[in-house]
């Protein structure tokens, strides 16, 4: 087998490789030897009909389709784990047959490759710098939620509803004078200003009193996932049959110490302070490193290859999928309730896949120009790191470690690195967040 390879239009590699009539001719045996139980011939028991019979019977290039696929799988991962070095693949091949004859076979595989990204410049920039700190009005608000998450509920009587409020009402909504699946319940527990319903709704509620009975006009909006709503006018008939309101618990020691597991107020908020602290640091660093891509990426020129974009979109699809799971929603059954296909869902996801897949070229074109490293030492020092949280041993921590922990170490490590870098040699300014 003899290859070689050139560089092909919007990042792609046509490689070309070639079987002598040895190589060919083994590899026809082999498809044969696979497929000939599935073949009939008369006067021949399946399964031991003589190659040449087979030929004969069903035209000399009966094989040629397995033999084909035979070449390819036994050669095409040695090519690329060769050639490393030149290029990465980044997707399926577009094969194709050059010449087949009985000297041999030429077999053309056109694939998609890691593209080279020209970057104008990633150092002496002026950049933005995100910094969040945590203000006592931060902490009031973490101890009103906590209050909320405790509060209980009261029966009112005495006055109409209110923003805020839980009522138990009955409705009925029409369009056109016809009733519409799903427009109707009872005793429907609704909170006001929660947003449940399509807009108007709950606004026109407030102000009703217990026992009253009343006609509110509201209109679906036109991206509404019904069809048959989508943009109409409805009428809904309330009945309200009662009010609760929230009674908030009051802020005591005791309260902090059984709903937050803190001895005192004062406990509660020092641990809310050192949690948020730590949030609003994480926040200005994520947020200050990807305004740094964000700047190096106007300055970058990529054609990128479609293959990149669409595995991009297959994992943000992915976690899509993963947060839909932890709602107790599948993917298939949100896409009949919004009304829409895989190929849109996946649309939606396009931008952001290429800007993933852009910021990544950049990481990788920057360490690698700068010779940036993980040494193992670091690499050493962050799985001592990960032992001790989980209280193991590193020896038997690294027992259980995959082979792809380690790569992830090496990469987050680099990654680290790199920032460092771009923060040390660029003019980083702050503003107002």
């Amino acid at each position: 087998m003899k290859y070689s390879f050139e560089p092909a239009e919007k990042s792609t590699v046509k490689i070309t490789i070639d079987f002598d009539a040895a190589e060919w001719t083994d590899a026809q045996n082999q498809a044969y030897m696979k497929n000939r139980s599935k073949y009939v011939v008369n006067g021949f028991r399946k399964g031991k009909v003589p190659k040449h019979v087979l030929e004969m019977y069903y035209g000399k290039g009966i094989f040629f389709e397995d033999a084909l696929e035979v070449l390819y799988g036994a050669h095409y991962g040695e090519i690329l784990q060769a050639e490393a070095g030149s290029f990465t693949a980044v997707g399926d091949p577009s094969l194709s047959v050059d010449k087949i004859d009985e000297e041999g076979v030429t077999l053309i595989a056109v694939v998609p490759v890691k593209p080279d990204v020209k970057i104008g410049s990633y150092k002496g920039m002026k950049i933005r710098k995100y910094e969040y700190t945590v203000t006592d009005a931060d902490i009031a608000v973490e101890l009103t939620r906590l209050q909320e998450r405790n509060a209980r509920k009261v029966e009112i009587t005495d006055r109409p509803c209110a923003d805020g409020d839980t009522v138990t009402i009955d409705f009925s909504g029409s369009v056109d004078g016809e009733k519409f699946e799903g427009g109707t319940a009872e005793k429907y527990e609704l909170e006001l200003g929660s947003g449940s319903f399509i807009p108007g709704f709950e606004e026109q509620v407030v102000g009703m009193q217990i026992g009253e009975d009343k006609d509110i006009t509201v209109k679906f909006p036109e991206d509404y996932q019904a069809e048959n709503l989508k943009g109409k006018e409805a009428v809904f008939a309330i009945h309200l049959h009662a009010i609760k309101a929230k009674e908030l618990p009051e802020v005591t020691d005791e309260f902090v110490k059984d709903a937050a597991g803190a001895e005192t107020v004062e406990e509660y908020k020092n641990k809310t302070r050192e949690r948020l602290t730590k949030q609003a640091e994480k926040r200005s660093e994520d947020e200050t490193e990807s305004s740094i891509i964000n700047a190096i990426a106007e300055t970058a020129e990529v054609e990128m290859p479609d293959a990149m974009i669409e595995k991009q979109i297959d994992m943000l699809v992915q976690n899509a999928e993963y947060r839909l799971m932890y709602q107790g929603i599948k993917l298939d059954d949100y896409l009949k309730y919004m009304g829409r296909t895989l190929e849109d869902f996946r649309g939606d996801f396009k931008e952001q896949a290429k800007k993933n897949a852009l910021d990544q070229l950049i990481v990788e074109k920057i360490i690698k120009e700068e010779g940036i490293v993980a040494t193992q030492e670091e690499v050493d020092a962050q799985i001592a790191k990960q032992a001790e949280s989980v209280e193991k041993s590193v020896e038997e921590y690294r027992k259980g470690m995959d082979p792809r922990q380690f790569e992830y170490i090496s990469s987050d490590i680099m990654v680290t690195k790199l920032f460092k870098f771009l923060k040390e040699n660029n003019e980083l300014y702050t503003e107002e967040a």
